[in-house]
């Protein structure tokens, strides 16, 4: 059994990581500069448009700026900006640090000042002071400018592979993650911090195994964002845009829909009254099985066999009482047989060739290769018994959102 993969990078990971780099560098500057040139016209005014004063300010704060472009750098790199207040949290200390470092190596390197309690007295006074300007620009900067180039430059290294490789849509753990909808189980806290490190662990998995990863704009309001699934179904290069049968997840959809149209793919959508969440959809060749059940609705059903038909798949209905979704009941391998765990698949006659599981989370796979799946570490005898059948299993732990009750499936959308 493969171990679940730690932080390390990948041997497929390192184009991921240098677009990630380079985003970060160029979001980075994009901050330092225009915190600059905000700063100088600033003080530029208000020195009465002295022209003279153009190229003293401009020095005074090069340094600064320097030390900007290194800390928003790093900021980046390390997920800072995420969401929009870690970003601006992170920008104004970026900016408070890179003033106070920078205008202390100039005092002691220019000026021959000595390093004192006065002089620090004198740096932190001057942040409410000649330095406030370059703070707040550098804080609201980071917050709106760096987040917007960065997912941008993110989404067109995206684009420039797209279809030339297998590619995996993702989206990050929202903030409010706790507060996701349950329906069949009792709530139990879930632990953030650990949440994001297995979200990252994920990731890493499907960089392992060869895929490229998509990350949809975070949705920090939309607790249940991070289960991408529901929101979005692949038929070959086609996607179905769903739409999500509880209200408080229909608005997931409009940023998966704009990602999927950015790397150039057909949209087809359900629309009310018609309800579809993705984790109902299984496919097994050309044959897609749809759980009918508290997130899916008949005319959700009907819409999705009508879009598909054409491209040659054929929908059956499943009913489906024990389990939020369908795929929470059962999966397939890649061969196309359908596995899934007895208590809570209401006849698993309907899906032909079927074989019991002795876990529940040994129900759900996730398909990387011909004779490679992602399973869950919860499912251990599942993941032997799978393994006995010939298939290189690739283990993660996602315990705290098997609390919500999600699973392998639901954190990704494979695109091939």
């Amino acid at each position: 059994m493969t171990s679940a993969p730690t932080a390390a990078l990948s041997p497929t990971a390192p184009q991921s990581w240098a677009r990630r780099i380079a985003a970060s560098g160029v979001s980075a500057l994009a901050v330092a500069l225009a915190a600059h040139a905000i700063t100088v016209i600033a003080l530029f005014i208000g020195n009465q448009t002295n022209s003279q004063m153009l190229l003293p300010i401009s020095d005074f704060f090069a340094l600064p700026t320097v030390f900007v472009f290194i800390l928003v750098a790093v900021l980046a790199i390390f997920s800072g900006l995420r969401w929009w207040y870690t970003a601006l949290v992170g920008g104004l200390l970026a900016g408070i640090i890179a003033v106070v470092v920078g205008n202390i190596i100039t005092a002691v390197v220019g000026a021959k000042a000595e390093v004192s309690g006065e002089l620090f007295l004198a740096l932190l006074d001057s942040i409410i002071g000649i330095n406030l300007v370059f703070v707040l620009a550098t804080g609201i900067l980071t917050a709106t400018l760096a987040r917007v180039v960065y997912s941008a430059m993110l989404r067109q290294g995206t684009q420039i592979r797209a279809g030339q490789g297998r590619t995996a849509l993702i989206r990050v753990p929202a903030s409010n993650l706790n507060a996701g909808e349950l329906t069949h189980i009792e709530r139990v806290p879930v632990d953030a911090d650990l949440a994001d490190s297995q979200w990252d662990n994920y990731v890493n998995a499907l960089h392992e195994a060869g895929w490229q990863t998509v990350e949809v704009p975070p949705a920090p309001e939309m607790a249940d964002s991070v289960f991408v699934e529901d929101t979005v179904v692949m038929f070959g290069r086609t996607a179905v845009i769903t739409n999500p049968g509880t209200e408080s997840r229909q608005g997931e959809i409009v940023d998966v829909e704009a990602t999927v149209r950015g790397l150039g793919l057909p949209v087809l959508r359900i629309e009310a009254p018609g309800t579809l969440d993705g984790g109902d959809v299984l496919k097994v060749g050309q044959t897609v099985f749809v759980g009918r059940g508290g997130r899916t609705n008949g005319e959700g059903i009907r819409q999705l066999r009508a879009l598909v038909a054409p491209l040659g798949f054929t929908v059956v209905a499943v009913p489906l009482t024990r389990v939020l979704h369908l795929k929470s009941a059962v999966t397939a391998l890649p061969d196309g047989t359908v596995i899934g765990y007895g208590p809570v698949v209401d006849d698993p006659t309907i899906f032909g060739r079927y074989l019991d599981m002795p876990e529940e989370a040994g129900a759900h796979v996730v398909i990387l290769a011909d004779d490679t799946v992602l399973m869950a570490t919860s499912a251990p005898k599942s993941v032997a018994l799978i393994e006995d059948l010939g298939y290189r299993v690739i283990t993660v732990d996602i315990s705290e959102f098997e609390k919500l009750e999600g699973c392998v499936t639901c954190l990704s959308v494979r695109i091939r």
